[in-house]
């Protein structure tokens, strides 16, 4: 055998070991639903850089971030001034400035489809993501992401896509991108000691 059919041969066993590799490691939907839902609860810190069109510079917060299997889900934002969401079944309470306001999730859809795409996340709820979004998912246990298209025009109209990015069980960062150009990029650090599985 000739030196070059030699190397030939090499490089495409090793093309092929390549290809192979990440095929056993690649996860999808029903692998990475399990892998979430085994966390039936935690909390984490963010921050949040907001970019919107007509403002010279991003628009920065932070807070916490918690939640609880199956529907509770909870964003307190503590700078640059304190407001919360907190998100329990299909009720969303809103509290801003001293004045608390609740409203239904289905009476918003788009509303709904938003916090259904952080809490049906966080929560492994793959059936809650499908009802508002086309799926994919990228990666392998150890880093993965989750994009998620708008699948009604109404939805379409107001988001572009939310791209989520994460390790084992864990939420590290949440990208929306508005239909508008608008776009928010979360940074999300577990908090240690608080995650139950």
């Amino acid at each position: 055998m000739t030196s070059g059919v030699k190397t030939r041969i090499e490089r495409l066993l090793l093309a092929l070991l390549l290809l192979a590799s990440p095929a056993a490691q690649a996860l999808d939907l029903p692998e990475l639903m399990a892998l979430l839902a085994a966390k039936r609860s935690g909390e984490a810190r963010f921050t949040e850089q907001r970019e919107v069109r007509g403002l010279d510079a991003p628009l920065t917060s932070s807070g916490t971030l918690s939640f609880a299997a199956p529907d509770r889900f909870s964003r307190k934002t503590l700078a640059p001034r304190a407001e919360s969401m907190e998100v329990v079944g299909n009720i969303v309470t809103l509290t801003r400035n001293g004045r608390t306001r609740s409203v239904a999730l289905d009476a918003s859809p788009e509303t709904e489809a938003i916090v259904e795409s952080v809490r049906g996340t966080l929560t492994g709820n793959a059936q809650s993501l499908q009802q508002h979004f086309r799926i994919g998912v990228l990666g392998s246990a150890e880093q993965w992401t989750l994009d998620l298209k708008p699948l009604t025009p109404r939805l379409q109209v107001m988001l572009a896509g939310v791209r989520i990015a994460g390790r084992g069980g864990e939420l590290r960062s949440i990208e929306m991108k508005m239909a508008d150009g608008d776009r928010s990029l979360m940074t999300i650090e577990p908090i240690s000691g608080v995650t139950k599985q």
